[in-house]
């Protein structure tokens, strides 16, 4: 059967709380020296998921060999699970308009920004939810200017069938190494592709050095150059790759991670409860072990654990040292 199986994870992460440690998370974490051989794994690095958010850029890379041809900014975002911040919906509206689309093109699920004050704002601006807001809206600007541009249906852009979707599966074996093991259907409504953690971080790789060509080179500069497009503020992805120059790096729904440096060497991870805590942590424990100089990172990406609203405790990666 296609899927995670418990047996498949280890401790990668332990939370403390006033000195007594309080819970213990479970993944797996695969690291690859840069000549892409394998370096380290805990846990299967087989194991079969969904790489959620993490898969978007493969579906950038997809997208650019189709002939999306946008700044590394704008590009960015179509990589990205943005915020919702002003600059993120504005970068969006501008992608639509290249192809003389606007926001009613959208097919993503409607919500409002994961950024609070963003979304405190549009609350008190009486506007509702809308796919624009919503984290996935530059993802979905790109695919529909990569549709218009090829002439391809823009109403019927998620299905499995569509010759973009059909794009971005290629892609996705290209670079992973394998066919997808399965196809389901993601939270913006995109198709969602199966792959093995090895394999994620194999793509990854791949458009670090420019074994995925031009285009992935495009990817790996643009979310490299511009990870502010790629989250947004206190987004620990865009801390993270902000301190390590080289780095480009993807966060995803179900606690999945991956990041590869331009000399090759590559992390991907997933945590076994899918909750998110302990991702952060074990990427920079991950990173480090492969001798990427983390001392960059911005503190503020540190997992805190909080008693009373202070600081009682933290997160620390295991296993990895």
């Amino acid at each position: 059967m296609v899927g995670v199986y418990a047996n498949q994870f280890a401790p990668l992460a332990i939370a403390d709380r006033s000195g007594v440690d309080e819970s213990v998370h479970f993944g797996a974490v695969v690291g690859l020296a840069s000549n892409g051989e394998l370096a380290f794994s805990i846990g299967d690095h087989h194991l079969q998921m969904f790489p959620r958010s993490t898969t978007k850029p493969i579906q950038a890379l997809a997208m650019v060999r189709a002939g999306l041809s946008l700044p590394a900014e704008q590009l960015a975002l179509v990589c990205s699970s943005h915020n919702g911040e002003s600059i993120h919906q504005k970068t969006a509206l501008e992608i639509l308009a290249t192809v003389g689309l606007d926001e009613s093109a959208l097919g993503n699920t409607a919500d409002y920004p994961m950024h609070t004050h963003s979304a405190h704002e549009a609350i008190r601006e009486g506007k509702k939810k809308s796919p624009l807001q919503m984290g996935c809206s530059g993802k979905h600007s790109g695919m529909l200017v990569t549709c218009a541009i090829n002439g391809w249906p823009l109403d019927t852009y998620l299905q499995q069938d569509h010759p973009l979707q059909q794009a971005i599966t290629a892609a996705v074996s290209d670079v992973t190494g394998q066919d997808a093991f399965a196809i389901g259907i993601d939270g913006c409504g995109a198709p969602a592709h199966v792959v093995e953690l090895i394999g994620l971080a194999r793509a990854m790789r791949a458009m670090a050095v420019g074994e995925a060509g031009p285009s992935g080179l495009a990817i790996y500069e643009a979310m490299s150059q511009y990870p502010y497009m790629v989250g947004g503020d206190k987004r620990d992805v865009t801390t993270i790759v902000s301190g390590i120059p080289g780095l480009f790096a993807k966060d995803g729904a179900d606690a999945v991670y991956a990041a590869a440096m331009g000399d090759g060497r590559a992390v991907a991870l997933k945590m076994s409860d899918g909750f998110g805590r302990g991702t952060p942590t074990v990427l920079l424990a991950a990173l480090a072990k492969l001798g990427v100089d983390i001392s960059g990172v911005d503190t503020s990406v540190q997992e805190v654990v909080y008693g009373h609203g202070k600081p009682v405790g933290s997160v620390r990666a295991i296993g990895l040292e």
